[in-house]
């Protein structure tokens, strides 16, 4: 069983921290090691030579028949097992052990056959030496790893700031919010905004400079490298002066991608919003005529067919028209007060099916009512045409909520919102009507949500605000 890690574990930050702090204390250890190991043979290599050049001195007295000094003796009782066996062996050795409680350097020979001379040199000063290096060494080891920690977390830091603004510049986008730009500094030559309106200089007749006569070559503009306009910055008419940025990384590649993307379906969306409007408009009036010509049919079948055609045709225009003005976001709303449970009475009325209106609370809300009469009657409209009855309408103070006991809503309008000309389970319709209703809500700063009841049925709750 793998064990349960804290989400900021996961983190690209908590990973760097974790292997730079892992590589800084593998380094610091064996640059430790090293040092200790170098240092300490030093000193050790140093106390040995002394104590066997104090031995070979020892070693001379004796034989000479001199007294011996303090710290050199035959057979000393302290004299560690292991280096008198090695004397008595009839070679000379050296060793570090304990004396009256004080690290000693031993260092003994062979005398007098099965004896061993010995010499005990004071081993305290190289000792303390290297503790005092290994301190040093777990001091500077720290602060290196924990310098280095600092650093590494401030410029970890700054990339992982700049992957979450990507991140939420993309999620902004996914939203919808097309206008969503990361702008990193890095990201290469980025131009700058247009400042003023296209002037274009082939929007009006050409002027024809090469008419006239030619200038001489010593005043011409064009040829003076000093007066030349093309020897400064160059600068785009349409789109302003490009501004120069720093070296490109892998993040400000990320970034720069993210926004020709954003750019690219902002494009595509305004050119598709661009012909939905174009193709609304350039029916609409030809559609009036054909209505009017409807009208003047002799009665009966096919006359009705024509004329339930065209209706249907004429009103699908106008659900384009009014998608292509809720898309340019310059919708002006008309405010007022007004009573919700009455207002939705009037809108249920109006739609002309049989919905029950249930008020538990009234509220007074300020809201454009034709707007909000809209929103209230397109909501009745699908459930009828798409759910079963019965329909009920329900008015909790500013929440207002139309459900019906049909299959319920698709899963792809609970999760993503209605699409226009979108439809699924051979369902009759354009996605037209909840599109609308849903941007008229945005217009009037409510929020339209769609849910199934778990009992069966579509429920589309309209929450609005109030002050």
């Amino acid at each position: 069983m793998r064990p349960v890690l804290p989400p900021w574990s996961g983190t690209l930050a908590a990973k760097a921290a974790a292997f730079i702090t892992v590589m800084c204390c593998a380094l610091a250890a064996l640059l430790g090691v090293l040092v200790h190991v170098q240092v300490t043979n030093q000193t050790v290599g140093q106390a040995r030579d002394q104590a066997l050049q104090r031995l070979t001195q020892a070693t001379e007295r004796y034989e000479a028949g001199d007294t011996l000094w303090r710290g050199a003796g035959v057979d000393p009782p302290e004299l560690p097992g292991e280096l008198r066996d090695l004397a008595v062996a009839g070679d000379r050795g050296t060793i570090v052990a304990e004396r009256e409680g004080r690290p000693t350097m031993w260092a003994a020979g062979p005398v007098d056959g099965e004896r061993a001379l010995a010499v005990a040199v004071d081993y305290s000063q190289q000792a303390r030496t290297i503790e005092g290096l290994d301190r040093a060494i777990l001091w500077s080891s720290g602060l290196a790893i924990g310098a280095t920690l600092l650093v590494g977390a401030f410029a970890v830091t700054r990339v992982t700031r700049r992957l979450h603004t990507t991140a939420l510049v993309a999620r902004r986008i996914s939203a919808g919010d097309l206008d969503a730009r990361v702008n990193d500094p890095r990201a290469g030559p980025r131009t700058g905004p247009r400042t003023g309106p296209r002037t274009g200089l082939r929007t009006g007749p050409r002027t024809g400079l090469r008419k006239g006569p030619r200038t001489d070559p010593s005043t011409d503009l064009r040829t003076d490298p000093r007066t030349d306009l093309r020897a400064g910055p160059r600068t785009d008419p349409r789109t302003g002066p490009r501004i120069k940025a720093g070296p490109q990384d892998e993040v400000a590649a990320v970034a720069a991608a993210l926004d020709s993307m954003a750019a690219s379906l902002q494009g595509k969306l305004l050119a598709e919003q661009r012909f939905t409007a174009d193709v609304a408009h350039e029916l609409r009036t030809p559609l009036t005529g054909l209505h009017a010509a409807a009208e003047l049919l002799p009665p009966g079948r096919p006359t009705e067919l024509v004329r339930d055609r065209v209706a249907a045709l004429r009103t699908l225009t106008e659900d384009l028209l009014e998608i292509s003005r809720l898309d340019t976001g310059r919708e002006r709303v008309e405010l007022d007060t007004e009573q919700l449970g009455p207002l939705a009475e009037r809108a249920v009325r109006a739609a002309g099916s049989g919905t029950e209106v249930r008020v538990v609370r009234d509220v007074s809300v300020e809201t454009d009512r034709r707007r909000l009469e809209r929103v209230l009657g397109n909501l009745v409209a699908n459930a009828h045409r798409h759910g079963r009855g019965p329909v009920v309408l329900t008015v909790d103070g500013p929440v207002v909520t139309v459900r019906d006991h049909g299959d319920g809503f698709p899963e792809y309008l609970v999760a993503h919102g209605p699409q226009r000309f979108r439809t699924e389970g051979g369902t009759r319709g354009h996605g037209l009507g909840l599109t609308i209703a849903r941007g008229q809500a945005e217009v009037l700063g409510a929020r339209l949500e769609f849910a199934n009841a778990p009992e069966g049925g579509a429920v589309a709750t309209l929450k609005l605000a109030v002050e």
